[in-house]
Parts: C-alpha cells; sequence; structure tokens
C-alpha cells in the first residue's frame, strides 16, 4: 500500500471515530436516547368505592417522553403485583400500543384524582413490531400490569388508585 493510501484510510478511520464519540459521549445530542434508563420505583394501592383495598402493585414510573415511548418494550414479564405507571403532565385522551413487547398486558387508565376510567386487556399483537391496535382511554395516568391481573383481583372502573404525590406532574 503507497503512503498517500495509508493516510487516506487513517483519516476515513479517524473522523469515523471522532464522529462515534461525539454521538455518544455525555454532551452528545444522543445522550437522552443512549443512557439507561432510572425509574422511580413506588408501590401504589387501589381500592374499591368503600375504601376497601383490593391490591397493591410496585411501579416502575415512566414520567418522561422516552420513557412512555420505551415503556414496558424492554421487559420480559411481569409478576402479579408488579406493573408500570405511566403519567403525563396533564389529563387528556391517550392511545397505548404494545410496540416490542414480549407478554400481553392489562392497561388501565387513571384520571386526575386517581379514579379507573378504562380497562383494556390487551393481547400481543401479530407482529409486535408494528402494532396495529391501539388502546385509548381517559385520564393523567396509565397503570399496566400483567394481563388479566385486574380481574384476578376484582379491580374494575371506578375504582380508586393512590398516586403518590411524589410522582404527580
Amino acid at each position: 500500500m503507497d503512503y498517500s493510501r495509508l493516510v487516506d484510510v487513517l483519516v476515513v478511520v479517524l473522523l469515523a471515530l471522532a464522529t462515534v464519540l461525539s454521538l455518544t459521549g455525555p454532551t452528545s445530542p444522543l445522550a437522552p436516547i443512549l443512557s439507561p434508563l432510572s425509574y422511580e420505583e413506588p408501590t401504589i394501592s387501589i381500592s374499591d368505592e368503600n375504601g376497601t383495598e383490593l391490591a397493591t402493585v410496585d411501579v416502575r414510573v415512566a414520567d418522561t417522553d422516552r420513557e412512555r415511548y420505551i415503556g414496558l418494550s424492554r421487559t420480559e414479564s411481569l409478576s402479579d403485583g408488579e406493573g408500570m405507571l405511566f403519567v403525563h403532565a396533564e389529563s387528556g385522551t391517550y392511545p397505548y400500543v404494545m410496540r416490542n413487547m414480549a407478554f400481553p398486558i392489562d392497561i388501565v387508565f387513571i384520571d386526575t384524582n386517581g379514579t379507573i376510567t378504562t380497562i383494556h386487556h390487551a393481547e400481543l399483537p401479530a407482529d409486535p413490531s408494528d402494532p396495529q391496535q391501539q388502546y385509548w382511554g381517559e385520564g393523567q395516568y396509565v397503570l399496566e400490569v400483567p394481563f388479566g391481573w385486574t380481574n384476578e383481583t376484582g379491580i374494575e372502573t371506578g375504582d380508586h388508585v393512590s398516586i403518590p404525590e411524589s410522582v404527580r406532574p
């Protein structure tokens, strides 16, 4: 290999290395995407309209756009009593999908005061990387728990979820 060819190859390698370092360093525009997720992990309780506790759930709180987008897609399974609580800045009508999910779930929409407004029993889509089914609901919070868990615990619309002050927007 001649000297000028070696210099060309070296320049390309150095440019590629500089690009990788600039895209993966702590000041990179991709840092929020590449950095590990960090969740608050409180326990919430669910009670019926008489105040009788029906169940508790240890949740990971998804309260950023990135955490809400990723959701449970990086989770292999949930045990009974485990879930994810999605927190939106305000109450609204939101669609949820089963993007890259490995297991079916119950999707529970909760209004600002903690009242359950909608429960969906969401099966896995035929193609998890391209979910077609959207599960719509009204609320500020969305709780995802194992499939059928709401039936097993007797949880239904109108019941109340205790939303910890630390996760309220």
